[in-house]
């Protein structure tokens, strides 16, 4: 089987090494892909921008699968364009379809689905432009802080968290007074603020059964201790130790459960991950958000964890039998440490030399913002690495990927090194 994989990132590199493994694969191709990526298969060059220039290439190349990493082209409708085309109907694509991206493409249309479907979320209110004092009146109404989302999609910096009322409507104009963010802020949802412990939980769906994969944490914060600026994540640990099996069995019953089959009753098709960033509020489960695709690091502690032939796991989606199929899960720890640019997620400079990668012994090191000249492999995004080992407990995989990163280098590199340690003593 040959197979188109989507994306450039720390993702698309751990979907490329567990795709790359599978006794069904013929060729693997990747586009953009990276330099780590580049070693599994081959990156396309020049890069597909349209979903003309992905379907003509997936046409030529005899493609039976396309594997969707990130979450725009599933939000802007890959999969529609490919099952209405007699041409490329085909072809299988592993995500939703544009209707069922919307659950990450609008945070609107994901509240509401929830609330269709009584499925625990924090309590909300979307304003527009035309009623941004109603939205001054929920504020009021609200005890501290205010969390504000963008609507639609905003590469992860469409949500602020504020503790002034004053300061929140301030933010909440400027979001969509003085499009702050774009188009995604063309709506704003204004959502109560849960005090809870976060963990994300990872489904696998064809559109009528699932299967839950196995449980991550991620850390969003910069700093050490969970603090200063949100990025696109420092880290990653699974499994998670407070997400046990009572926990699960609510996530399942109250969560899952009614998402798989709210999608059916609204006759949206959905063949691929589902993403569930939870709220832990003693011991009880609440929605946090939906993503239409694996999380970024999340995917590089969950993927390597999972012993299953990956195209024979994704099959089972195309082909709508996920139900005889049973996930195998390899019951070590997973830990992941992001390797940054230094000044990130603000600007930074980039073009820097990296060595040591090929000092993974005992870890895997995915690529996620480099890039390659004609001898060297140089860092090109915020997120650089992100270095991944298993270990017995969390402890043993933590040291085991802190000892790969000594050995990596390059100017201004940053990581934090506090990744798992406050759920050791759990």
């Amino acid at each position: 089987m040959n197979v188109l994989l989507l994306g450039s990132g720390g993702r698309e590199h751990a979907f490329a090494l567990s795709i790359s493994k599978s006794s069904k694969l013929g060729k693997l191709y990747i586009n953009p892909g990276n330099p780590g990526t580049d070693t599994l298969g081959e990156n396309v060059k020049p890069t597909l921008k349209t979903f003309r220039e992905i379907k003509d290439f997936c046409l030529e190349k005899e493609v039976e699968m396309v594997v969707v990493g990130p979450e725009a082209p599933l939000v802007n409708g890959i999969f529609n364009e490919f099952i209405t085309d007699p041409e490329t109907a085909h072809i299988a694509v592993i995500g939703p379809s544009k209707e069922g991206a919307e659950l990450e493409g609008s945070k609107d249309f994901a509240k509401q689905f929830m609330q269709r479907h009584d499925i625990p979320t924090a309590g909300y209110k979307t304003i527009r432009r035309d009623n941004l004092y109603a939205g001054f009146q929920y504020i009021d109404s609200m005890k501290p802080p205010y969390v504000l989302k963008a609507d639609g999609l905003a590469a992860g910096k469409g949500v602020l968290i504020l503790d002034d009322a004053d300061d929140a409507k301030r933010e909440l104009a400027s979001m969509l007074g003085d499009a702050k963010f774009g188009e995604a802020g063309n709506k704003v949802v204004i959502e109560q603020f849960m005090r809870g412990i976060e963990c994300s939980v990872f489904v696998l769906t064809d559109g009528h059964s699932y299967k839950i994969l196995p449980n991550a944490k991620d850390y969003k914060r910069i700093g050490e201790g969970d603090t200063g600026l949100n990025t696109g994540g420092m880290g990653a640990v699974s499994p998670v130790p407070f997400v046990d099996d009572a926990f699960m069995s609510k996530v399942e019953r109250q969560i899952i459960v009614p998402t798989v089959e709210g999608l059916k009753k609204e006759n949206i098709i959905y063949k691929g991950f589902i993403y569930v960033g939870l709220m832990n509020i003693g011991g009880e489960p609440f929605v946090v958000e939906y993503n239409c695709r694996m999380g970024d690091p999340e995917t590089e502690v969950v993927l390597p964890r999972i012993k299953n032939d990956m195209l024979d796991l994704l099959s089972a989606v195309a082909e709508e039998r996920l139900a005889h199929t049973e996930i195998d899960t390899d019951p070590r720890t997973a830990v992941t440490v992001v390797v940054a640019s230094g000044g990130y997620p603000e600007a930074y400079p980039s073009g820097f030399s990296i060595q040591g990668l090929e000092n993974e012994d005992d870890s895997l090191i995915f690529h996620a913002g480099t890039k390659k000249d004609s001898t060297r492999v140089l860092t090109s995004g915020g997120r650089v690495l992100a270095v991944t080992s298993l270990g017995k407990n969390i402890q043993e995989a933590r040291e085991k990927s802190y000892k790969t990163i000594s050995g990596i280098k390059f100017d201004g590199m940053y990581y934090r090194s506090d990744i798992g340690l406050d759920l050791i003593n759990l």
